[in-house]
């Protein structure tokens, strides 16, 4: 028997044999398209510390290349792979404000819903989507649990001379428990592949080629592990697709995949790289030419002659937000000695200082014995030296806040609790205070506990009641996390992440990465 997504492969084959005879574009002639692409944006819309990237530089490239393409005949299609929220306090205190309307003076075309799209109020998505973005949010996937039909648009139809182009939009399936804020109460997240399925056959009987902007992630040979499938069971599952314009993992392909027919290409984060793809259409076959990323001024691969100028236009619209938000970002609040390790292609793998810091704040400052939090929720590293208030907030974005919690567990109950979140990857892997676990396969094998009194670390009694923080983003079920929010032990507190972190520096001035190094807290072993 055929199921679901094999009858939709049945029927998008039947429906292209009979579309493609009322297809108006021009036997013979050669399409140019060239598809200019970022993702994972997370406010970075001013250039950083050493002068990369920033939305300036990227205004400046992309006219340029716009340019050249349009005057050589081409037709260019500018997109992005959604996260456009959520990362620096200048874009946090500003809404996003900023990023939506930098986005819109570029002449974006469209873009995916992200899943942190939904980390501030909704209220606040409603303005970005209907205010500031002059180009549609798409996403085929996100329901209005009300009306049942799709929240957001689910694809758009572009035109070039006769030719015509479809583009879908795809979001993540695990957003309700990846986004702080996602309105459970208002909207259903459906499986992407199964919307796919059914969108691409229509999208084909309009269209003569059929482009899809997601936020799904990608995951080469589907190697998803705890994640939601991405891109490349996408491609695997659903035919018709020619290209998918990807996010959320945020790891550039400097290589485009290519799965079932179906091109894969993403450009990294923080809009470091736009992408581009150059593609060509002729007598219903369309084949890439050639596809890069090009870097926006990293200093890695910088020189004279590829330095990119920042645009007079863009520089007046952002300044403003840049030059308010410093008023307090910019106070000094303390000093790092050391480096404090948060990059996520780091602490999602591993302990970190950063990761033991953070623990460390909630236990101490919730009077707890231990403490767990989800290492996707640690944005950024601190850097060794002076730190700023807006150095926390790029650890801790505004849009988080979270709150710390507490929950008293028996010894059995928190072995069960560990049980569950060791084995957790990517995203959610767990950092720990006050624990040392040690994993053979997924069996827990050994649980340490220090001890308050001693410092010293002794085995984990059943009996026994141990003191447990963590955010109240976890205990709500967030990143796959184990509910704790209903335990009638449960407290949630008003301490927030940033605000007890900056109390700590301004108290202690001089914190030293070396108090907080590894020392082994969860040892998984094959």
């Amino acid at each position: 028997m055929l199921d679901a997504i094999g009858i939709m492969k049945a029927f998008f084959t039947l429906s292209l044999f009979v579309a493609t005879s009322g297809f108006a574009y021009t036997k013979g002639e050669t399409y140019k398209i060239t598809v200019l692409h970022t993702n994972d944006h997370h406010g970075a819309f001013w250039k950083n510390g050493d002068d990369e990237y920033g939305m300036a530089a990227r205004a400046t490239l992309i006219k340029k290349l716009r340019g050249e393409i349009e005057s050589a005949g081409g037709y260019v299609l500018l997109l992005d792979g959604g996260d456009v929220n959520t990362g620096t306090p200048e874009s946090e205190m500003a809404d996003a404000e900023p990023d939506f309307l930098g986005m819109s003076q570029m002449g974006y075309d469209a873009m995916a819903v992200g899943n942190h799209e939904f980390d501030k109020p909704f209220d606040v998505l409603l303005k970005q989507r209907k205010e500031w973005a002059k180009f549609p949010m798409l996403s085929a996937n996100i329901y209005d649990k009300k009306t049942k039909k799709r929240f957001f648009e689910a694809s758009k139809l572009f035109k070039f001379k006769d030719l015509k182009i479809a583009l879908f939009g795809l979001t993540t399936e695990q957003t309700p428990m990846q986004s702080i804020r996602f309105p459970k109460d208002r909207l259903d997240l459906r499986n992407p592949v199964a919307e796919a399925a059914k969108l691409v056959p229509e999208l084909r009987n309009k269209a003569d080629v059929v482009f899809a902007v997601t936020h799904m992630g990608h995951y080469p040979n589907e190697q998803h592990g705890s994640r939601a499938p991405g891109d490349v069971t996408l491609a695997r599952k659903v035919d018709g697709i020619d290209l998918i314009i990807g996010g959320h993992t945020q790891l550039p392909l400097f290589t485009a995949d290519y799965e079932n027919g179906t091109y894969i290409v993403q450009a990294g984060e923080w809009g470091k790289h736009l992408g581009r793809v150059d593609l060509e259409f002729k007598d219903g076959v369309l084949q890439m030419k050639k596809y890069e990323l090009i870097p926006v001024n990293l200093k890695a691969s910088l020189t004279k002659a590829n330095k990119i100028g920042e645009d007079d236009a863009m520089l007046k619209l952002l300044k403003p937000f840049r030059d308010r938000a410093l008023e307090e970002t910019g106070k000094v609040v303390g000093k790092a000695v050391g480096k404090f390790e948060g990059h996520r292609s780091v602490i999602r793998k591993q302990e970190t200082n950063l990761g033991n810091f953070v623990t460390f704040l909630m236990a101490k400052s919730t009077d707890a014995d231990i403490a767990i939090t989800d290492s996707g929720v640690i944005r950024n590293s601190l850097e060794s030296g002076e730190v700023r208030y807006g150095d926390i907030l790029s650890v801790h974005p505004m849009a988080f806040a979270l709150k710390f919690a507490t929950v008293e567990l028996t010894g059995a109950e928190l072995r069960e609790y560990l049980k569950k979140v060791s084995v957790l990857t990517d995203g959610s892997y767990p950092q720990f205070y006050g624990i040392k676990v040690r994993l053979k396969g997924a069996d827990l094998v050994d649980v340490q506990i220090k001890e308050k009194a001693s410092g010293s670390f002794r085995p984990l009694e059943s009996g026994k009641r141990y003191r447990l923080a963590i955010t109240d983003f976890i205990a709500s079920g967030g990143d796959s996390y184990p509910e704790l929010s209903k335990h009638k032990t449960y407290q949630e507190s008003e301490l927030t992440d940033a605000a007890v972190m900056r109390k700590y520096f301004e108290v202690h001035k001089e914190v030293k990465a070396s108090d907080f190094a590894p020392i082994g807290n969860l040892i998984k072993e094959s």
